[in-house]
């Protein structure tokens, strides 16, 4: 099985798509070779912020090690609600930080490539030896190993909040479906779709994918900014957030660390939503609800 990097630099930094596309082998996508660390790291650029603490590369690698331990008697899936919240605290990054795909490629290729191995190779199948997708390490984020945690975390977070990231990443149908809708970054549709997960409104994937194209589909006629307004976005606490990294302890393994401390979203606006997703849901087509409705009822009297 694909091992841990054999050099790891101190600090993180940026690795090019077309630099991490010769790296991407068969034997590296079936588990069975490692990452060349040496060579790798001499094609890579330093980050923007390269001395501040946030760069640290041994604090993400000690959070993956961390996550695979724990997880290990597991399903790989379950690590995500876990790592998601705990990375996005660790790397402390902008979203304009994170939009930089080559940040990523080097958090897959040259941090934790047995990482992206462990959680992604997926199952033996007779038709064709398991292999990790190439967008798992390097991909877009909604798809990419970390990226997709990230921004999980930074779309479902209320505020200093993670909660609500963890209940979105338990459910792997909502957590895929989800970041690949645009509407998601409204926070209080965020919110309101994590508040039907608890409510258990939605649980099988049928029922999340219908749920998100039934959103989808109304967010074009109903303006949500409208009908359940936002609070006024203040990037102040974000910037007192990231200085304050330099002095921040590592994340806790077991509570939740505190994200940056925004206003959280308007409890109002949420409502109005969850109501407005929750008659949305009841008429949106779901397959094989009806047969099960039809069934119940005939054994009625």
């Amino acid at each position: 099985m694909t091992d841990k990097p054999t050099f790891l630099p101190e600090h993180l930094a940026l690795l090019a798509d077309l630099n991490a596309a010769q790296y991407l082998t068969d034997g590296l996508l079936s588990g069975k070779e490692d990452v060349p660390a040496i060579a790798l790291n001499k094609i890579t650029e330093p980050l923007p912020y390269d001395g501040e603490s946030r760069a640290e590369l041994d604090p993400v690698r000690a959070l993956v090690e961390d996550a695979m331990y724990q997880f290990r008697e597991d399903r790989p899936t379950a690590a995500d609600g876990w790592l998601a919240p705990r990375l996005h605290a660790t790397l402390r990054l902008t979203r304009r930080e994170a939009a930089d795909r080559r940040f990523w490629n080097y958090l897959a290729l040259g941090v934790a490539p047995d990482y992206v191995v462990w959680r992604h190779l997926g199952a033996k199948s007779e038709d064709a030896p398991p292999k990790v997708a190439v967008r798992r390490f390097r991909g877009p984020g909604d798809i990419q190993t970390f990226a997709r945690l990230w921004w999980a975390a930074e779309l479902f977070r209320d505020g200093p909040d993670y909660g609500p990231v963890v209940t979105m990443c338990a459910n792997q149908d909502m957590l895929n479906t989800a970041l690949r809708a645009d509407v998601m970054d409204h926070r209080p549709t965020a919110q309101a779709a994590v508040r039907l997960l608890e409510r258990g409104t939605v649980r099988t994937g049928r029922e999340v994918n219908a749920l998100v194209a039934a959103v989808n589909a109304s967010a074009a006629t109903l303006v949500y900014d409208v009908v359940a307004p936002d609070a006024e976005r203040d990037g102040r606490p974000l910037r007192a957030w990231i200085e304050a990294a330099e002095s921040a302890p590592a994340v806790p393994r077991r509570g939740l660390p505190v994200g940056p401390y925004e206003e959280k979203t308007p409890e109002r606006s949420v409502d109005v939503l969850v109501d407005h997703f929750t008659e949305l849901f009841a008429e949106a087509p779901v397959r094989g609800r009806r047969d099960a409705d039809e069934g119940t009822g005939g054994g009625e009297v």
